[in-house]
């Protein structure tokens, strides 16, 4: 098992604030949080943006077609690019999970596409919603999002009622991108030894709501 101090840890860390009723002051608490942690990023709703707080060195980064994935492609861009323009660094895009059930997988990959032309220098990460699909779609959807250019595959929004994320989900995105692309690994993910078992299974993102009690689990 990977062993990581309290600082390694933290810059795997997307330290997240995405509920509905989330106000300017949680905000502006998360970051302060974000900065005393040591965090990679912080990942906040698209309202929320720009986030005026000083980050002390952690990256923005902001959801798109979340938490459903079910909208037109042309609004996810927009919403990204929009995004991009209010200061975030990197977007997190949910894909049209019944599309890619139903078996389109183009449609899949277009819609990903779309929203990478909209924000071609950003980093995107795409939200494939892995406990709600069979091993196989997990494949799929992972070779969806390389093709239309993304740097990350995450597992999840923590929104979906089949769940968060799972070693078997990561292990299978890692089999399928190597380390061609990022995984994150995102939702449920509450305690150190969790953390480090999905950074075994191959994560090297986590998106967390808990960070400081995740960390404060680090033995050193």
């Amino acid at each position: 098992m990977t062993d990581l101090s309290r600082a390694d840890l933290a810059r795997y860390v997307d330290h997240t604030l995405l509920k509905a009723d989330a106000t300017p002051a949680d905000v502006a608490a998360l970051a302060n949080e974000a900065r005393e942690l040591g965090v990679y990023a912080i990942c906040v709703s698209p309202s929320a943006l720009p986030v005026e707080t000083p980050l002390g060195g952690a990256l923005v980064a902001t959801v798109c077609g979340f938490p459903s994935g079910k909208h037109k492609s042309a609004i996810k861009a927009a919403e990204a690019q929009q995004s991009v323009r209010d200061g975030a660094d990197e977007v997190d895009m949910v894909i049209d999970i019944g599309a890619l059930k139903a078996g389109n997988a183009r449609r899949v990959e277009a819609d990903i596409r779309a929203v990478r032309e909209a924000v071609r220098d950003s980093v995107l990460k795409v939200i494939i919603e892995s406990a709600a699909l069979t091993d196989d779609e997990i494949v799929t959807a992972c070779k969806a999002a390389e093709a239309a250019g993304a740097d990350f595959v995450k597992t999840s929004t923590g929104f979906h009622p089949e769940g968060g994320a799972s070693v078997h989900a990561v292990e299978i995105m890692k089999q399928t991108v190597g380390d061609r692309l990022g995984i994150k690994a995102s939702g449920g993910i509450r305690d150190y030894a969790t953390a480090i078992a999905m950074i075994d299974a191959g994560a090297t993102r986590l998106g967390l709501s808990g960070t400081k009690a995740v960390l404060d689990g680090c033995p050193s």
